[in-house]
């Protein structure tokens, strides 16, 4: 067989299956006809001739043993004592509006929600008492604004748990500390109690899932109560020392097909019920279980009458090959139709004779098409956008070419705009970076909001001063180079 037939021969198996069914009960109903026809000889010898004499018969050999079928050897994984717990975990930690996670000097903010990751130690000397370290650490911001936030802690806890087979419930609670560090609120950690209930699912002897909820509680900004700070986890914890049980061994089958080698007259030979010796119905030589023709007799590797598996030399053999008198490709062997090659296929191209021009504009249809006058005039560097000085806010004197933006998008639904801002080099590249950025995203937010657009049809790009137009050591090239620009995405 050539290697490069052999895939699509495979997703071709069902006719073989098919064969190879109809041999077994051929064979089978072949052995009960041989065996009538030779009893049937066998009575005929005995009334012609007279009786011989009979010997004792040989013991009989005795049946093969019948295999149990498998039990579960135990019923879940119950906790044990004198046990260790490694466990990694991940979560989000939402921080308390009321936290006094900062350094004195600087005013109190909220965070966002942090993502946190971290792991944890634990010994159990009884199997429903417990003692655990664990550290974490996240990332945040703090909320409205663009500045970063890590969050940390480290605590240990005592669990109390319910020691059932499968699913394991618990409380938790200790004291540790929990701190914060960004550059609006600085770096503090305060005294943190924490109180948690969760649960463990065993998965093997050796490694559970477990999840937790918690409340942390920590100084409030007032400092005259408690901030509740909450964190929900999951991941999973490996126990070591705990009893490792063992299934008894499922029986043995030496060949892999199915019959345990106490029934299996071919032991080393895989092969079929009920014996386990491989069937050849055509004896060809080749197996009904690899033989695609397993009726009539061919050669191996197939078992099939020599033919032309493959009559327009395409790599893709019959019976799969939907176009066998025209080459083509896998897995159906039928030519891919693009008379055009634009990548739009014959039978979705309303010009399968004209390539499509890739310009963003109707893409879809497989035509030559040009850019709409409207949609060329915001092309490039687009005027009479403006802004407050050194902000993102835009100017009401804006609003005409805005809404004209709008148009085009609502009157070329195919249209994307890629929308870029621009800023002189004067001043922090930082500063002008984030500034671009915000200019763009206030442009599109405009027009999605005034134009009722999707979203999803504008990108926002913020390039700083590094894309400059004009020489940036000129007022007037400074000038041309605060800009807004519009692109045609593809």
């Amino acid at each position: 067989m050539s290697k490069s037939w052999a895939p699509l021969l495979i997703s071709c198996g069902v006719l073989a299956a098919t064969g190879r069914a109809h041999a077994q009960a051929d064979a089978s109903a072949g052995a009960s006809l041989s065996s009538s026809e030779g009893a049937s000889a066998d009575a005929s010898a005995t009334a012609a001739e007279p009786p011989p004499v009979v010997e004792a018969p040989a013991p009989a050999a005795p049946p093969p043993v019948e295999q149990p079928p498998y039990q579960p050897y135990e019923d879940g994984y119950p906790p044990e004592g004198n046990v260790l717990e490694l466990g990694v975990f991940g979560g989000v930690l939402l921080p308390s509006t009321q936290h006094n996670l900062r350094d004195k000097q600087y005013p109190p903010q909220d965070y966002d929600i942090a993502g946190i990751a971290g792991g944890r130690f634990g010994y159990y000397p009884l199997s429903f008492l417990g003692i655990e370290a664990e550290g974490m650490a996240g990332g945040s911001k703090v909320k409205g604004t663009n500045n970063q936030a890590v969050f940390y802690g480290y605590n240990a806890n005592l669990v109390l748990q319910v020691p059932l087979a499968y699913v394991v419930p618990f409380f938790s609670g200790g004291v540790g500390r929990l701190g914060a560090i960004s550059h609006a609120m600085g770096n503090d950690s305060d005294t943190a109690w924490n109180f948690g209930i969760g649960a463990k699912v065993a998965i093997t002897h050796a490694l559970s899932f477990r999840i937790d909820g918690r409340d942390t509680l920590t100084p409030n900004i007032d400092k005259d109560g408690q901030a509740h700070t909450f964190q929900i986890t999951g991941g999973f914890s490996a126990t070591i020392e705990r009893t490792r049980k063992e299934p008894p061994p499922p029986p043995a089958d030496s060949d892999h097909d199915g019959v345990i080698d106490a029934s299996d007259k071919c032991v080393n030979d895989p092969g079929v019920a009920p014996d386990g010796c491989p069937a050849d119905q055509d004896a060809d030589g080749v197996f009904d279980r690899d033989d695609y023709c397993p009726r009539e007799a061919g050669p191996a590797p197939k078992g099939c009458p020599i033919i032309d598996p493959d009559p327009d030399k395409d790599g893709v053999p019959l019976p799969c090959d939907q176009c066998p008198n025209e080459a083509g490709v896998k897995p159906d062997g039928c030519p891919v139709r693009d008379s055009d090659n634009d990548g739009v296929f014959d039978d979705k191209d309303k010009c399968p004779k004209e390539p499509e021009t890739k310009n963003g504009f109707e893409d879809d249809d497989g035509c030559p098409d040009k850019l709409p006058d409207a949609v060329k005039k915001f092309s490039g560097v687009v005027e009479g956008i403006y802004f407050k000085k050194g902000k993102a806010d835009i100017q009401p004197n804006s609003k005409r070419v805005l809404q004209n933006a709008v148009k085009v998008l609502q009157d070329y639904p195919s249209i994307r705009f890629e929308v870029t801002g621009h800023t002189s080099s004067e001043g922090d590249p930082s500063v002008n970076q984030q500034l671009s950025q915000d200019r763009a995203d206030a442009v599109k937010q405009w027009i999605v909001d005034q134009g009722a657009i999707d979203p999803k049809r504008i990108t926002a790009r913020g390039a700083g001063s590094n894309e400059p137009i004009a020489d940036n050591k000129t007022n007037a090239g400074r000038e041309k180079n605060r800009r807004i620009e519009f692109k045609v995405v593809q």
